[in-house]
């Protein structure tokens, strides 16, 4: 099996921001120095080419992130200062999204150490997303016929408003979306089912909503899961304000791929969320998701 990572493109966020660009380098160690994968498993994620970017955003909006010119309003509204480390981050983890999507389909899972960027619209980027990885591998796979019909299951605590806007009037999609109902964004996008879970949830609670959705996935018969594995529900999350322990978002893990694998639909990760302080316990809970997805795959 093949998992891609994309942080060889530094951030190069300034001192002090609040996004912590250093966990998908932690990740990657982690699994590596744990035995989790293997370092013949791992691929660098290549950069995204312009046609496939523009399956999902407007041309006009990649071209000012490609060269600066995008209006300083519109980056404080991603999050992050434009500069062209920032740029390739964007597009190679887009291109991992992509070989991923194409590697579960071969192998029957897969997935990158990035992405999971669902506030990404068609024409702006919003809270830590420039481009939009699940409409972007959801469409491409689409588009070349490898599949007709693919689902998203959006488990981070903030609602994938990106996914939303730019798939929900496709029939051909299906946008699961189980989060925070008062957490960021706070002008919604409907999804094909969308999951409005109250502050302070806990693990018991969490996992039966979750159970109680998935069969709405099942029915739409996807050939494809694109799983937004988000690990900001910890309770040690700064911006999650939910409460789940480690061993909940590993049950969570556990339903979601057990469930894929027994019906045979290939999976394709994304990490999502992961804003512990210290960081370390989001990255234990990223590293997690591989446990569990190992235990099930067995590779």
């Amino acid at each position: 099996m093949k998992f891609f990572y994309s942080d060889t493109f530094n951030l190069n966020l300034p001192p002090g921001h609040r996004f912590p660009g250093t966990k998908y380098t932690m990740l990657r160690k982690t699994l590596l120095e744990d035995g989790v994968i293997d370092a013949s498993a791992l691929h660098a994620s290549p950069l995204a080419s312009d046609a496939d970017l523009l399956r999902a955003h407007d041309e006009d909006y990649v071209r000012s992130i490609e060269t600066g010119t995008i209006d300083k309003s519109a980056m404080r509204r991603i999050g992050f200062p434009w500069s062209k480390h920032v740029a390739n981050r964007a597009r190679a983890t887009m291109g991992g999204a992509i070989l991923a999507a194409r590697a579960a389909l071969e192998d029957g899972l897969s997935g990158q150490m990035a992405g999971g960027t669902h506030h990404a619209h068609y024409d702006f980027g919003a809270g830590y997303c420039v481009y939009n990885d699940f409409a972007i591998a959801a469409l491409t796979m689409l588009d070349e016929a490898r599949v007709t019909r693919v689902a998203i299951i959006d488990l981070d605590v903030h609602q994938g408003d990106g996914n939303a806007a730019i798939l929900s009037s496709r029939d051909d999609v299906f946008v699961l979306s189980l989060h925070g109902e008062k957490n960021f964004p706070f002008r919604k996008v409907q999804s094909d089912l969308d999951v409005n879970l109250p502050d302070g949830i806990e693990d018991k609670a969490y996992l039966k909503a979750l159970t109680e959705a998935l069969p709405a996935v099942w029915a739409f018969k996807p050939d494809l899961v694109l799983y937004q594995a988000g690990v900001d529900p910890l309770s040690e999350d700064k911006l999650g304000r939910m409460a789940l322990t480690h061993e909940g978002l590993m049950k969570r893990d556990m339903l979601v791929l057990s469930e894929c694998k027994a019906r045979g639909i290939p999976v394709s990760m994304a990490i999502g969320g992961g804003y512990a302080d210290p960081i370390d316990a989001s990255v234990v809970a990223y590293a997690n998701t591989y446990r569990v997805a190992k235990n099930i795959w067995g590779f």
